[in-house]
């Protein structure tokens, strides 16, 4: 039934503006305004996500969205150049806000930062 439905995904803002600035000229990525006054923001894969704003916001409390990169640090180096705080967790991160390898954490390299509603998204060597 839904093998061929255009599925996508979405998630709330408090200021679909800052939304928009966020997305658009801080990540450079591609938001388009769609007829319900929501955000499409385009991926680089041909997906579509959703932003609405929702006067009740609440910052998810998990990562919404996760962006591939080949090199973290080339990617916090431009995160943070563009005004982007990218250390949030303190007690398994470097003190750039990199989650590195160890005996004790085997994920992967990753560096979690915040949209202006407070939704945690992250840069990943996947």
């Amino acid at each position: 039934m839904f093998s061929e439905s255009p599925a996508f995904s979405g998630f709330s803002v408090d200021d679909i503006d800052a939304a928009r600035t966020f997305y658009r000229d801080t990540l450079g990525l591609t938001v388009d305004d769609n007829a319900m006054g929501f955000l499409n923001l385009r991926l680089a894969t041909g997906g579509v996500v959703m932003i609405y704003p929702k006067d009740d916001h609440v910052p998810a409390t998990f990562t919404i969205l996760n962006f591939p990169v080949t090199d973290i640090d080339a990617a916090v180096d431009e995160l943070n150049s563009r005004g982007v705080v990218t250390k949030i967790y303190d007690d398994f991160t470097d003190e750039r806000g990199i989650a590195r390898p160890t005996e004790a954490n085997q994920g992967p390299l990753i560096c979690w930062f915040k949209d202006p509603a407070g939704n945690v998204l992250s840069v990943l060597v996947a």
